[in-house]
């Protein structure tokens, strides 16, 4: 007898929400409920994909609309997000503050009210379990860009969130550290959001939503999804699209 699915991730819900700033509207009327394990975001640049995972994680407020994760808003309950939201930026060094791996995988196990002890613990714990005990002491500096997307993925594992936002995690990376990384995601067990503007990063995905000029162009099936955002780039390819300056 076949076992019953795993139950949808029902944590994240957004309705109607929007973003504008300086009056340009960056994101609107964005109806989702966020249910799967693997979602992918797709878009070109400037089509609002950063901004979307801005503020799903509640670093900004939506202007229109609202945004939910377990119930709250992610802007004004930082500390209940600590539980509910790991993020993995594009760039690590824009997310890593401390001089050495132990202190810097410490300080959100602080943040959620470990003392020292248990969050050194923790931190130990975690660096073995991923063949990098010997990290701990090892400052920051020693490591390579890909060592340090590592370090920042193993930092919001420590803290045990129920999802994971990835915001282009393979930029820049070479293709060894690319397996490696992808690896390691792979075999998470939390709800993965990916934005990305490479298509083939969401293989193996059970969602994607490609954003067109802050809205939902599409929504649904990796395959027809990515077919579809794929014939588009080609067609605006073929037809010279970004000749026109923007006033």
């Amino acid at each position: 007898m076949s076992q019953p699915p795993s139950p949808p991730f029902a944590g994240i819900s957004l309705e109607q929400a929007g973003y504008a700033i300086a009056g340009r509207t960056i994101l609107s009327d964005l109806t989702l409920s966020l249910t799967e394990q693997r979602i992918g975001v797709i878009g070109r640049n400037g089509s609002g994909k950063s901004t979307f995972l801005r503020l799903v994680s509640g670093l900004i407020s939506p202007t229109a609309g609202q945004v939910r994760v377990a119930g709250l808003d992610p802007a004004k309950d930082r500390k209940a997000m600590l539980r509910q939201l790991g993020i993995l930026f594009q760039n690590p060094d824009h997310q890593i503050i401390f001089p050495t791996v132990g202190e810097e995988m410490a300080f959100g196990l602080r943040q959620q009210g470990l003392d020292k002890a248990e969050a050194d613990s923790q931190v130990r714990a975690v660096l073995a379990a991923h063949g990098r005990a010997h990290w701990e002491k090892e400052p920051v500096t020693a490591l390579s860009q890909g060592q340090r997307h590592l370090l920042c993925l193993l930092s919001v594992l420590a803290m045990g969130p129920n999802t994971i936002l990835l915001d282009e995690p393979f930029a820049g990376l070479d293709l060894p550290t690319q397996t490696r990384l992808s690896r390691s995601l792979a075999a998470l067990t939390q709800q993965v959001i990916t934005i990305t503007h490479d298509p083939a990063a969401l293989q193996g995905y059970d969602r994607v939503i490609w954003l067109e000029a802050g809205r939902v162009r599409a929504d649904g099936p990796v395959e027809a999804t990515v077919a579809a955002f794929r014939a588009e780039m080609d067609r605006l390819g073929a037809a010279d699209a970004d000749t026109d300056l923007t006033h």
